[in-house]
């Protein structure tokens, strides 16, 4: 038996199913925040990848990230893209990101990973953007600031690697450093931790405060997770989240043992691709717990840009032996991994 012919009814309402599922597919593309983890998945190559030439269109990045122009040869570790499970990411615009933040400060607040991720959007931004145009570039005190005066738009980095503060080699646990100058910045980028791991001639205090009590020794991770309830309790109380947007920078990964990526190597030197898939052997820091921990019993909405997985799985883009002296295994090269942290705050800056 034939079917029936579908009525007029029947064909209206067929196209309105298929409206609203092209719409649902629509604002899921529109918006991945709303489709898929943004912090799982896997580097996938992209021959359209860097997003710029650091030597030549970056003017203000520190040489030292410049991996290419310290000698290395290899190029494959410009060409990879994060690729989230189950959804696309836009690729990054320097117009649409000053357009939307015109008028606004960013500040990056923390170690020199934190630098590493200010200077990566200084060259996102220059190089997509404003390749021909003017910017600004000084220092005051803590803060440098790179600055788009079309745009209204300043790009601030605050060093400061405890967020808490670090007198006569006593690290006050219960006082923030420089929290003043937080105040009347739109988005604010946030990192702690690789300093909380150094020791010898590199680790900067000998003992702790809490109150009035000196405390000689105590666990790092105790120590750093107080610290870290210090700056959140901070953001509780002084930030209104329907006027500044918080982000949280979460831990990145090093590559100093081969074991963890299942090879005899001692380090990163030589590595020239990613850890394939989305799993990474190499266990988790101990301070990722602290972080989760500490944003999970948050007020205030943060944003946690976790970017642990990415980072373990690119062994391949450290500067490495290409930096004056000694082996870096620790920050990235520009262009490089930290353009995806980059292009990852773009996205969630630019639907929420």
């Amino acid at each position: 038996m034939g079917s029936k012919p579908c009525s007029p009814l029947c064909h209206l309402f067929a196209i309105a199913i298929s409206f609203l599922l092209a719409k649902s597919v629509a604002s899921e593309e529109e918006n991945p925040l709303k489709s898929c983890d943004l912090f799982k998945g896997s580097w996938v190559f992209d021959d359209s990848y860097p997003l710029y030439d650091a030597s030549t269109q970056c003017p203000f990045a520190n040489i030292g990230l410049d991996c290419l122009k310290y000698g290395r040869r290899d190029k494959m570790y410009l060409k990879y893209r994060w690729q989230p499970l189950g959804c696309n990411i836009p690729r990054f615009d320097g117009k649409v990101f000053l357009e939307k933040m015109r008028g606004k400060k960013i500040m990056f607040v923390g170690d020199s990973l934190s630098s590493n991720q200010w200077q990566s959007l200084g060259c996102m931004l220059h190089s997509s953007a404003l390749p021909s145009s003017n910017f600004t570039l000084e220092t005051r005190g803590l803060i440098t600031t790179l600055s788009f005066p079309e745009y209204g738009v300043s790009v601030m980095f605050m060093k400061n690697g405890f967020l808490v503060s670090l007198v006569n080699r006593t690290l006050k646990l219960d006082t923030l450093r420089g929290s003043d100058l937080w105040i009347g910045v739109d988005v604010l980028i946030f990192n702690s931790y690789h300093w909380w791991t150094h020791t010898g001639r590199l680790q900067t205090w000998d003992n702790y405060q809490i109150g009035d009590k000196i405390i000689p020794d105590m666990d790092r991770m105790v120590a750093y997770k107080i610290a870290l309830t210090t700056w959140a309790n901070w953001v509780d109380s002084k930030i209104d989240p329907t006027k500044v947007s918080v982000f949280y920078q979460g831990i990145s990964a090093v590559h100093y043992n081969g074991s963890e990526w299942e090879q005899p190597s001692k380090n990163c030197v030589g590595q020239t691709t990613p850890v394939e898939g989305g799993a990474y052997g190499g266990g988790t820091p101990a301070g990722d717990a602290a972080v989760r921990s500490v944003l999970s019993n948050m007020k205030k909405g943060v944003y946690f840009l976790d970017i642990l997985l990415q980072s373990q799985l690119r062994k391949d883009g450290h500067p490495s032996v290409y930096v004056r002296g000694g082996v870096d295994c620790s920050h990235w090269c520009i262009a490089g991994v930290p353009d995806t942290w980059n292009q990852l705050l773009y996205t969630i800056l630019l639907h929420t």
